[in-house]
């Protein structure tokens, strides 16, 4: 993967700007400087190897080189998207998911942020914003996808059993710079539906642990337990407690676990 194959793979998606790199500190960084000094719509910020990538929660994101996708994408909100930027984390989620479906796969989004295949996670999602006063300038979505195995983190280092597209095929994946272009693609399509109320169903038939007990964790606030039964309008988490009350879990320092 590099500058080139990336410009020739993408060719049809009219990308707004690119930006490749060897090896970087982080794509969510370069992408966010670039936003705040004017890249177009749709500009990307890719990396073979990062260094200091990060997902939410301050958590490190493992990116070796020659091994997974460290993407950065720059959307700038129009009046479409703008209503709805609570379901640009689940506009993510539902592209990567739709190009893993694309491999065969059988991903589950684990709100909000991360993709699972068979239990595991495959993806992740970051997302940043840059601001003119009260207004939101423009949104930086760092997307992280295992594609080889040696993308995924040595165990002591996992809070969350890993995975990648390579393991879970059995085999050699497609190149990088195809998966990026299925995700882009399916990101383009969701975009222009991302008011509707097919995105939501959408999302809310891919959420992983739909029906089961879970247990959320935000912040420093006690635990909150609950069936997961879907999703409100706006994206935000709906569970059941044990009296049959629907509660609503909002974005935020957010950690989903399993209750068993």
């Amino acid at each position: 993967m590099n500058a080139q194959s990336l410009q020739t793979t993408l060719s049809n998606l009219n990308i707004g700007g690119l930006r490749y790199f060897d090896s970087i500190g982080s794509t969510n960084d370069e992408a966010l400087a670039w936003a705040a000094k004017g890249a177009r719509d749709f500009s990307i910020v890719v990396a073979d190897e990062q260094t200091s990538g990060r997902g939410r929660l301050s958590r490190k994101w493992f990116t070796p080189a020659q091994s997974a996708l460290a993407v950065s994408l720059i959307l700038r909100p129009d009046s479409r998207l703008r209503p709805h930027l609570s379901r640009v984390v689940g506009l993510a989620a539902l592209s990567i998911a739709q190009a893993c479906a694309e491999l065969n796969l059988a991903p589950r989004i684990k709100w909000p942020n991360d993709i699972l295949s068979n239990g595991k996670k495959l993806a992740g999602i970051l997302v940043e914003t840059t601001w003119s006063g009260a207004e939101v300038e423009a949104l930086v979505i760092g997307m992280g996808i295992n594609i080889h195995r040696e993308s995924v983190p040595p165990a002591e280092f996992l809070q969350f059993p890993a995975t990648s597209i390579e393991d879970e095929l059995g085999n050699k994946p497609p190149a990088r710079e195809e998966i990026l272009r299925g995700v882009l693609s399916a990101l383009v399509e969701w975009r222009g539906r991302i008011g509707s109320d097919a995105m939501i169903e959408t999302w809310e038939n891919a959420l992983a642990f739909r029906g089961e007990q879970v247990q959320i964790q935000a912040g420093n606030q006690s635990a909150v337990s609950g069936e997961l039964v879907g999703l409100e309008s706006d994206g935000s988490l709906r569970l059941r407690d044990a009296r049959g009350e629907f509660i609503p879990i909002r974005f935020g320092d957010v950690s989903l676990r399993p209750a068993a």
